[in-house]
């Protein structure tokens, strides 16, 4: 994309305007996709608990939380992250085009990230209609990357241990 994208003459106005245009359906694309998908949330209203053991934050010290929700509002908090992670993109292809000029990145933005969405695990469920199991199985596995200091665990032994351990032995309820 990286080479193609240096061989599209950016200097023509008719062809930059064509990209920005390109940029900007892609995006209400990927906006189309996750209101679909949130439709699809609200309207399964899938009401069985999911426990898990949500990681502490890198450096925080404390000790890593368990979280009792259901598999409908666990959905809609990660649809939640992946709108707000898009806005962000968004944001930033905004100040690098406008304030810093750079052209090449609107071709790229408007491809990856609407392969991203078209594949997230939300999408997959809920749109594609794959059943919730292996990768799919909720809570998802986080894409390792130097943030995330540990995985979110599901196992039974680490839900109780959270439970105990967080917050001196006291349970939510």
């Amino acid at each position: 994309m990286m080479q193609l994208a240096k061989k599209v003459p950016f200097e023509d106005p008719n062809v930059l305007l064509m990209v920005r245009g390109m940029y900007i359906l892609s995006n209400v694309i990927i906006l189309g996709i996750y209101l679909f998908t949130q439709a699809k949330i609200s309207k399964k209203n899938d009401l069985t608990t999911l426990k898990y053991v949500e990681p502490s934050p890198m450096g925080s010290g404390e000790e890593p939380r368990p979280v009792t929700t259901t598999n409908m509002e666990y959905d809609k908090q990660q649809l939640r992250q992946l709108i707000r992670g898009q806005l962000m993109g968004v944001g930033m292809m905004g100040v690098m085009h406008l304030y810093m000029k750079y052209t090449n990145p609107l071709l790229i933005q408007s491809i990856i990230p609407l392969k991203g969405a078209i594949e997230s695990n939300l999408v997959k469920i809920h749109i594609w209609g794959k059943p919730a199991t292996g990768d799919l199985q909720r809570p998802f596995k986080a894409a390792n990357s130097f943030l995330n200091q540990g995985q979110t665990k599901s196992d039974k032994a680490s839900i109780e241990n959270a439970e105990k351990n967080w917050r001196g032995g006291v349970k939510e309820e």
